[in-house]
């Protein structure tokens, strides 16, 4: 399935659901090659208070400012959670890494007209390929 541009903007603020404060795992990798690759990108994890340097946030309803693209490195129920969270704040695009999607969310998504990446790894499908 090819990427909508508007997912790629890096015009696009873009929230990372589940940034560990470990470097090595999967949530942390892709939180970092987002900000590297220029987007303006929060960490959020209700686990810290610091990423690196970066201020890490405990939910969406935290952030400073709303997101464009909300990415989820989560559990497939943390996913359907945050998907139910975006649909409440007005958020319209979720990207759903491999191992975090959850086919009740994809429907949720559907049902409330919040448009869905699934299937794609930002890193290896997206910039690895580029």
């Amino acid at each position: 399935m090819p990427i909508p541009d508007e997912f790629l903007d890096r015009k696009n603020r873009i929230a990372v659901v589940g940034v560990s404060g470990n470097p090595e795992k999967w949530g942390r990798r892709v939180y970092e090659k987002l900000k590297s690759a220029g987007f303006t990108v929060y960490p959020l994890n209700p686990r810290y208070k610091k990423i690196g340097n970066d201020t890490c946030y405990p939910d969406l309803s935290s952030l400073p400012e709303k997101p464009d693209v909300v990415m989820t490195v989560v559990p497939p129920d943390v996913t359907e959670k945050t998907a139910e969270e975006c649909k409440k704040l007005g958020i319209k695009r979720i990207w759903m890494q491999p191992g975090s999607e959850s086919g009740r969310a994809v429907a949720f998504c559907r049902k409330n007209n919040i448009k869905t990446v699934t299937n794609t790894c930002f890193i290896v499908d997206v910039l690895e390929k580029r």
